[in-house]
């Protein structure tokens, strides 16, 4: 609780960016992890096909609900958004080869995928467990989706 205070100061893009830096080590294994799966769909011949909306919203579901479950056993915010979407975007790349549907044929880079990850796990659990999400994170998360609802 003693950083929520900077956070809630430094805004909702540098509050993803401390969860990261939570999660540093296990990050840095990231393309060791995430290149496993790759091979995997790479290997059995299929062509990838990118993530359809009900793929996005099963991992958004899954990420969401391992955060639940992780905070209510008392494991750090940070730590939880972390892990989960570091789980989203190894399914992402695994088995759509880090395409999604909504936003074409590019694929995307690993940190795109990683922040979509990280906002949509963080919007799921303030759906599903919203007393166990930090409130300086829920503010920030409201605030960016009010300005970008009036950027529209």
């Amino acid at each position: 609780m003693r950083h929520h205070g900077r956070i809630l100061k430094s805004g909702l893009l540098t509050s993803i960016r401390r969860f990261r830096a939570a999660l540093a080590a296990p990050l840095a294994l990231m393309p060791i992890l995430l290149g496993g799966p790759a091979v995997f769909a790479q290997a059995s011949g299929q062509a990838t096909k990118p993530a359809s909306n009900e793929d996005v919203f099963l991992y958004r579901g899954m990420g969401s609900s391992y955060v639940c479950n992780a905070r209510s056993a008392g494991i750090e915010f940070p730590k939880a958004v972390g892990i989960a979407a570091a789980t989203y975007v190894q399914l992402l790349n695994g088995r759509h080869g880090g395409l999604v549907a909504s936003a074409g044929n590019k694929k995307l880079t690993n940190e795109q995928l990683f922040a979509g990850a990280e906002f949509q796990i963080i919007t799921g659990a303030m759906q599903f467990c919203s007393d166990l999400v930090p409130a300086d994170v829920k503010k920030k998360v409201d605030e960016a989706i009010k300005k970008q609802a009036g950027a529209n």
